[in-house]
């Protein structure tokens, strides 16, 4: 093999020399693969545009093949557990009873012209997320988990539905994904990665760019200790009108009918 400081082929190199005779070792050189099939090759730094294009591809079609026209959207603590005491536990009993409330009324039992609106929707792990993906599943309703590859290995609830049950490597395209089909967000009490994710999408409803769809944070006490916004508002870093883009509730029914109050569209039964 030579590379490109060094002649092919040069009168000073000792004779005879290996490009000069016929070789059957072509086949058998990673310039031969075919470029699907080559592993190196996809996944170096000069194939990353493209593997965005596949991480999102592969999804929208499952979801289009499942006829998933639009979901609702749930965030929340991975840390959480079922039958945990105190506030967690009831946490994750409200996610659970919500997944089943909004997939019986909103539309995802549906079957209309093989369609289906406001399917939940979670990041795919445990806690909150396991807890919204059981209620759909407690409903007989299909239910979407969008896992992520973390360095210590997420693996998927076992809830959620699973030929819809999909993982990403890249967090942007995983964002698109949660973000573009939604007809609703709730967000749960949680850490870090479900901050990101809320105000992910409080950003993009506060610039206009995306569609007003109804946001609703669980737990008013939690939130209003966890983020002081009369601190953003008094220094000027948001608006008071901010304040309106999203709103509280305190139980599953609360969180339904704050959803249908603030524009959600059900489906029609079938």
């Amino acid at each position: 093999m030579t590379s490109n400081d060094e002649p092919f082929c040069s009168a000073l190199a000792p004779h005879p020399c290996d490009h000069c005779f016929p070789s059957s070792r072509a086949a058998d050189m990673p310039s031969y693969r075919l470029a699907a099939l080559d592993q190196d090759f996809i996944l170096g730094d000069s194939m990353r545009g493209v593997r965005f294009l596949l991480e999102y591809q592969k999804v929208e079609e499952a979801l289009r093949d499942w006829g998933v026209l639009s979901t609702i959207v749930v965030f929340g603590s991975a840390r959480v557990q079922a039958g945990q005491a105190g506030r967690s536990g009831f946490w994750y009993d409200e996610a659970r009873k919500f997944g089943r409330l909004a997939s019986e009324q909103g539309g995802a039992l549906s079957r209309n012209g093989g369609k289906r609106v406001n399917v939940i929707a979670t990041g795919g792990g445990p806690g909150i997320m396991e807890a919204a993906n059981r209620g759909a599943h407690d409903a007989c309703a299909p239910t979407i988990g969008f896992n992520i590859t973390l360095p210590h290995e997420q693996v998927p609830n076992p809830y959620t539905t699973p030929e819809l049950t999909f993982r990403f490597h890249y967090f942007a395209i995983r964002k698109m994904h949660l973000a573009m089909r939604a007809s609703a967000l709730v967000v749960f009490p949680g850490g870090f990665g479900t901050m990101d994710e809320m105000f992910e999408i409080l950003t993009l409803r506060q610039t206009g760019k995306a569609p007003k769809v109804p946001i609703v944070l669980f737990d008013r006490t939690f939130w209003q200790d966890a983020i002081n916004l009369d601190v953003f508002c008094e220094n000027g870093m948001i608006e008071s009108a901010d304040r309106d883009l999203f709103a509280y509730a305190d139980t599953a029914e609360d969180v339904w009918q704050t959803l249908l109050n603030q524009g959600l569209v059900r489906a029609q039964p079938d």
